[in-house]
């Protein structure tokens, strides 16, 4: 017998669920974050997160403490990462988490400045 393709009932919260929680969204439309992205909840007081998704909200609680990677966070949740990126950039919207990008590649030194650096370390 064939599976059916639809699934209705406990089972069905696995395979919707983290879309549902974005409202179809795959991506925030201003935020791109890395998986090493770190973030923190702003306020250290516990408030109330009345006004969150649920999930929000546990990220909220999970970076009360201390800062947590993005992959961090999506595996302490159980949540794909690209829900967790989504639930975060609205969060930051809201003011409510503080993020740390890790730098860029423009704040790299260029490699002509490292073989420089490595030329003058030999002649030591």
């Amino acid at each position: 017998m064939r599976e059916p393709r639809w699934r209705d009932g406990p089972e069905a919260g696995r395979y919707l669920r983290p879309y549902a929680i974005t409202g179809g969204r795959t991506r925030h439309s201003q935020h791109a974050f890395t998986l090493i992205t770190l973030i923190v909840a702003r306020s250290e007081q516990e408030s109330d997160h009345g006004h969150l998704e649920p999930e929000a909200a546990q990220i909220m609680d999970l970076c009360r403490d201390r800062a947590l990677a993005l992959a961090e966070i999506a595996a302490f949740l159980d949540l794909p990462i690209s829900v967790v990126k989504v639930l975060c950039g609205d969060l930051l919207d809201d003011e409510l988490i503080i993020v740390q990008s890790p730098p860029g590649r423009e704040s790299q030194p260029s490699v002509e400045l490292i073989e420089r650096v490595m030329d003058g370390i030999r002649q030591l």
